[in-house]
């Protein structure tokens, strides 16, 4: 019997950059919490059969219409995001309705939900550097050719 044939491949980083590509999101009409666990399983690699834990063998994800998605039941207004400013008494809370008033609202909502579902640790925070969120269909990424894909159909 040929055991060199059972062999598991495992990706190093090397190997894992070479794989990498851009993928471009429209995220109109999308529910936030499940467009999100899709974007971070393509962010961690899950969608490929080389996927290893322990590497960066995810994609480049590049969300356009961030602006338009949207929250189920009542969780735009009641739903509630609490930060800390470091200074006593400087709790600060805020709804999604309030977050998409400021200039970059809707990527905090995005990131915020994103950053959740990826590991804690040095890998999670290197793999939330390769979401790109943008408000407008428009983003500065054209010389990477980003390929659009159809996040819907993804499980």
């Amino acid at each position: 019997m040929n055991t060199l044939s059972y062999k598991t491949i495992s990706v190093t980083k090397e190997t894992a950059a070479k794989d990498k590509e851009w993928v471009v999101i429209d995220a109109a009409d999308q529910v936030v919490g499940r467009l999100c666990s899709k974007v971070a399983k393509l962010l961690r690699g899950k969608y490929k059969p080389t996927f290893t834990p322990h590497v960066d063998c995810g994609d480049n994800v590049i969300i356009i219409n961030a602006d338009k998605v949207m929250f189920t039941g009542k969780k735009e207004t009641d739903k509630v995001y609490t930060r800390y400013t470091g200074y006593p008494g400087g709790q600060r809370f805020n709804t999604p309705a309030e977050l998409r008033k400021h200039p970059y609202g809707t990527e905090r909502i995005i990131r915020h939900a994103v950053k959740g579902m990826l590991p804690k640790g040095r890998l999670g925070r290197h793999l939330l550097d390769n979401l790109y969120v943008y408000n407008g269909t428009e983003h500065p990424h054209e010389a990477q050719k980003p390929k659009a894909i159809d996040i819907n159909l993804y499980k």
